[in-house]
Formats: C-alpha cells, structure tokens, sequence
C-alpha cells in the first residue's frame, strides 16, 4: 500500500512567499511493521551484508555490533536522491548503547548490490542496547513531499516572518513549524527534522557546510504532527520501528559531496 501525506492544510506560498526560495524536496520512507528481505529497503530489516566483510563494531564499545537502521536501493527512491557513481544501496547502522551526548554512534555504507554475493547474517543486538534504539524490521513506503524550512530559517526572516505566523496560527490553528514546514519521520533530503536549533556540521576536510542525507526521528504520530498523517492511515493505530531518542527527538546525518569517500557527520536533539 503506497502512502499519500495530505496536501498542507494551508498554501504555504501565498501566505508566506518569503519561504519560496528555500523550498525542498524529501522522500519520506514511512517505515511500517512488516518482514523486509534482506534485499530490500527498510527500516530495521535485515541488510545486504557481504559474507566476506566484517559485520561493523561500535569503536567505543569494542566488540558490541551495530544494528541495522536504514537500507535504501536505489531503484525505489527518486533521482533527487545522490547516490555516488557505482552505487546503488545506501545502509545505514548504529550502536544502540549508551554514548552520552552522542546517543547513538552511527555508520554509513554505499555499495553496488551486484556486488555482494553471499549474504552476512546479523548478529544479535547487544543485550544492553538502549530502550528504542534498536528499530523493528519495517518495510517502508517512499513518497517525495516538499519542505520549507523551519529551525533551519535565518534569524533575519524569523523576524521578519514571526509575526505572519503567529496571526495565521491565531486565525486558522494552523502552526508554521509544526504543521506547515517540515515533514517528521524517516525521511532523505529535504530539511532535517530539528526539534530545536539547526546544528549543521561542516565537513572536517574541506570545511564547506555538509549535505542532509537522513533524518532518522522516533516518530511521525505525536501531538500537533499528526497533520503529517498519510490518508491511509487516519483511522489506523501507527506501527512503526518502535524508536525512542531521547524525548522523542532525532538522529540526523549529513554528508559532503565533494570529499572523496563522503565523509559522514551526525548531529541528534531530544
């Protein structure tokens, strides 16, 4: 069953034209409860691993594995997603044992599905994994919906904007931020899904700003955010993976295009 998030209860871009330039696009991967095989793209499900490759180990942790967290082929998502040349799955790991202010320690892998052959059986999680940070196996539902930005907005259109959104807020019940920006849930591009102040990193190499690759949040149903609520499943009790970061908050991970191997970086908030 494909998944349809409603039209934005209001338009954005006549009441606040200001946001236009800054308008993206992300492909929200609803993740739902379900068996995943190994080669497809999930949530918690079991990866393409090669036979032959070590299943990756928290460094902090030493000799504790990581967990499966997000795998995406390609062929399922839309080309607004830049996968590196050869490279047709995107995985995504981490370790779900306590790593203070980092909360979790994670890890990503392109690589070309041809080129697997035998399949690596997971281990099992740590026994001392951390309530919510091990996902259960969801088969997802990619949809591209566009974003514009919210913590993400600069301090100068904050001013320039906040009291447009608070008389729309006052006037419709309709928030900016929660209801009228950007997307939660397990979603690729677009905006991450900050729950307070944007913290984009840097790369460590070339010191340009990185890419959002992934936001990873512990739910798309709470509160004000059930505006987000695909059409199918208004009148349905939501079964997800089950993630529990910090007060319900997110992962998220960014990437640099231009350095070679694509260094990685993630930031989190509850």
């Amino acid at each position: 069953m494909s998944r349809r998030t409603p039209p934005r209860p209001l338009d954005v871009e006549e009441l606040f034209p200001e946001v236009v330039p800054f308008r993206r696009e992300t492909v929200r991967l609803h993740p739902r409860a379900g068996e995943p095989g190994c080669g497809d793209s999930s949530v918690g499900g079991p990866l393409l691993w090669p036979a032959g490759e070590p299943w990756p180990e928290c460094p902090e942790h030493v000799g504790s594995p990581m967990v499966a967290v997000v795998q995406v082929r390609r062929e399922d998502v839309p080309a607004l997603v830049p996968f590196p040349a050869g490279r047709d799955l995107l995985q995504v790991l981490w370790c779900p044992l306590e790593h203070g202010i980092d909360l979790v320690a994670p890890l990503v892998r392109w690589r070309s599905a041809a080129d697997v052959g035998e399949v690596r059986q997971a281990p099992p999680a740590p026994s001392e994994a951390r309530y919510g940070r091990v996902p259960r196996p969801c088969v997802v539902h990619p949809e591209v919906v566009t974003e514009y930005p919210s913590w993400d907005l600069s301090d100068e259109d904050w001013d320039a904007l906040e009291d447009r959104f608070q008389q729309v807020e006052e006037e419709t019940g309709w928030e900016y931020q929660s209801h009228l920006s950007t997307a939660p849930g397990v979603k690729l591009g677009g905006f991450p899904g900050w729950c307070q102040d944007a913290q984009w990193p840097s790369c460590a190499g070339c010191g340009v700003p990185m890419e959002h690759l992934l936001t990873v949040e512990s739910t798309e149903e709470y509160d004000s955010r059930q505006a987000w609520t695909p059409v199918e499943d208004r009148d349905l009790r939501w079964q997800g993976p089950g993630l529990r970061l910090g007060d319900l908050g997110g992962v998220y991970l960014f990437e640099c295009h231009g350095c070679p191997g694509r260094p990685f970086a993630h930031r989190y908030d509850a």
